[in-house]
């Protein structure tokens, strides 16, 4: 019954929030998010936390894509054992990276009074959940090896299947710990976006690319202004 919640029903309700949060949020708040930069509070840690963090997470993520969408292209890229040994120690240590910046950051925010002072419950939840997904990444490299293979051959039908509205968990559901945390944690976090900071980039003013040019026209009475001396 817990593979069927975690595997099956989990990410249609991870979505489902996803969408309508985010749909509502934008609708109803646009106008009011923002991504609350602290960086003017502490800028040495954020500047090695962030990029450490990013650059490592960018590079996974991208890594997880390629693997999602070119499943057959991996696999292939992989008979060769030389080019799978690369590919594996390169998203590995990309994975250290991402551990070290998201410990700075932690670091960062609990040491800091000022930092502590505009921080949010959901912010902790937030470095919570990322937390486990990078170590539990680390761990599934680790422990699991070969994950680029086995995620393009297992992870990759099981994913495609929940967009078929179809989800075949029976794979998933007998792998490791490691791996179940990793997927999980992952749904949660997707659900998490519209009520955390992550928001922002979905917030994102597009329009403002297409539409006509502001006129800006003065209303007041410009001899009733004081004029520079």
């Amino acid at each position: 019954m817990s593979n069927l919640f975690l595997f099956n029903v989990l990410p249609y309700v991870s979505l489902l929030i996803l969408i309508v949060g985010s749909a509502t949020r934008f609708f109803s708040k646009s106008y009011k998010v923002t991504a609350l930069s602290s960086q003017f509070l502490e800028y040495k840690n954020l500047f090695w936390g962030s990029n450490s963090f990013h650059y490592g997470i960018l590079v996974l993520f991208f890594g997880h894509l390629i693997a999602f969408l070119f499943p057959k292209s991996v696999l292939a890229w992989n008979t060769i054992p030389l080019r799978l040994f690369i590919l594996e120690i390169t998203a590995f240590a990309f994975g250290i990276l991402s551990l070290m910046g998201i410990i700075i950051l932690i670091y960062r925010r609990l040491s800091n009074k000022r930092l502590m002072v505009v921080a949010s419950k959901m912010d902790f939840f937030v470095y919570l959940i990322i937390f486990i997904q990078v170590v539990t990444g680390i761990w599934v490299a680790y422990g699991s090896r070969w994950g680029s293979s086995w995620f393009a051959s297992v992870l990759t039908p099981y994913l495609y299947s929940i967009f078929k509205l179809a989800p075949d968990s029976a794979a998933i559901a007998s792998m490791p710990l490691a791996i179940k945390i990793h997927v999980v944690s992952a749904f949660i976090l997707f659900s998490m976006v519209p009520f955390t900071r992550f928001f922002h980039f979905l917030a994102f003013p597009f329009t403002y690319f297409w539409r006509s040019y502001q006129v800006v026209v003065w209303y007041w009475d410009r001899k009733k202004i004081r004029k520079a001396v």
